[in-house]
């Protein structure tokens, strides 16, 4: 199967602008793309990562990625899927973002010589004149089609600033930009990023006269059409420090059965007809299935010897085979013992199983909370430091919530 049939086979294409062209160009390793990644936060995290596996399954057909870290952009804020205006970033905190960036994509972009290419949009859009890119560019666009967008239409009845009304010009710049400078001739994104892709290439043919392509990906949506990667806690990180192993780990391990093969043909590498064996599976096989998945993903993002550990922790933990040494732990200080006790409720709340003392004290009398396998209802039950000695105490809050307390 060649590159492009395997992208649609595994449903990773929404929308493109010429089909046949972007087939050929894709299939023959010509194409010389680019993705935009805009630095509001020091990592990058699920919702990113779909792209990242785009750009590594187009590279290893021979094709050049451009990581485009929108180091300008981010100053004026992509208001796509968004109903509130994003708060300004500092110079320093986004350049800081953008270094922390490079480092994850190095996980699955090859960044050698000739192979693949990071740029800051911000070399070119924070060097503009603003009477020269009006003339020279604002001409270019029409208002009435702007407002016809979908990222923009969902932002008028709350108000739509003209900061962010520029943010279509400034992608659509940086395709051109891009273009001429190193001959990127397509560019990918989500599917919410199509009016602004659109920009870009009908900005390079006005200017000049040549033709450029855009393809979406499509959106990771559960099957209840909510986007993927976030908890109850916020974004699923790929920083080991924002988000452990073990929890992201144990993010694809809970997804639901009705998504999990969709995941599997999205985001791994494993081959589309071990994946099709799978469809067949049902019952207690897809618990296997969405092992397969979240080992397969863990690896990706924090290397297999990561995703052995959060593989063994949480065998360990729902079936009692394996090491307890891989599982999230939090360990208490001298200090936080009164009298040589600890009460169940401040355990809760200061490993964080818990937001607040209130909060735990809910969970323990709903019989959602248990140490060491035994469920415990009692509000008032507290342990002593030798309860923590040796392995240290399991604590279980709900389903899918442990940690490990020591001392």
């Amino acid at each position: 199967m060649n590159c492009y049939d395997e992208l649609v086979a595994r449903g990773l294409i929404a929308q493109v602008t010429n089909e046949e062209e972007i087939r050929k160009m894709v299939n023959e390793g010509k194409a010389t793309f680019y993705i935009g990644f805009d630095p509001t936060a020091d990592s990058l995290h699920v919702g990113h990562f779909m792209a990242l596996c785009l750009m590594k399954r187009l590279q290893m057909a021979g094709n050049k990625p451009i990581a485009l870290i929108g180091g300008g952009t981010a100053m004026v804020g992509d208001p796509s899927g968004r109903t509130d205006m994003r708060q300004m970033m500092t110079v320093e905190t986004i350049q800081h973002n953008c270094e922390c960036f490079k480092k994850q994509m190095s996980r699955f972009i090859d960044f050698g010589e000739g192979k693949a290419m990071m740029v800051n949009n911000a070399d070119w859009l924070l060097k503009l004149n603003y009477i020269e890119l009006l003339r020279d560019v604002g001409a270019c666009f029409s208002v009435n089609n702007m407002l016809r967008a979908e990222c923009y239409k969902q932002r008028m009845e709350k108000g739509l600033s003209f900061l962010e009304f520029n943010y279509m010009i400034m992608q659509s710049y940086d395709f051109y930009e891009l273009f001429q400078r190193y001959g990127c001739n397509m560019q990918f994104g989500g599917d919410d990023q199509w009016s602004n892709m659109l920009g870009g290439t009908e900005l390079i043919r006005r200017k000049l006269g040549k033709d450029a392509h855009a393809m979406t990906i499509t959106l990771l949506l559960n099957s209840e059409g909510k986007k993927m990667g976030k908890t109850q806690s916020g974004a699923v990180w790929l920083d080991p420090e924002k988000t452990s192993p073990f929890d992201f780990y144990q993010y694809w391990r809970n997804v639901d059965d009705a998504d999990v093969l969709k995941c599997l043909r999205m985001l791994t590498f494993l081959p589309l007809e071990q994946i099709d064996e799978m469809d067949k599976w049902e019952g207690s096989q897809l618990n296997t299935a969405k092992e397969i998945l979240a080992f397969e993903l863990t690896k990706l993002v924090h290397g297999e010897e990561e995703a052995v550990k959060a593989q063994t922790a949480a065998k360990a933990l729902f079936s009692g085979q394996g090491s307890l040494e891989n599982m999230p732990s939090y360990q208490l200080k001298e200090e936080d013992f009164t009298d040589g006790a600890i009460d169940l409720l401040a355990v809760l709340q200061k490993s964080g199983l818990a937001s607040s003392r209130s909060e735990a004290r809910r969970n323990v009398e709903q019989g959602g909370v248990s140490v060491n396998g035994t469920q415990v209802k009692d509000i008032k039950a507290s342990f002593t430091k030798d309860d923590f000695g040796g392995d240290g105490m399991v604590v279980k809050r709900g389903k899918k919530n442990f940690m490990k307390v020591t001392l």
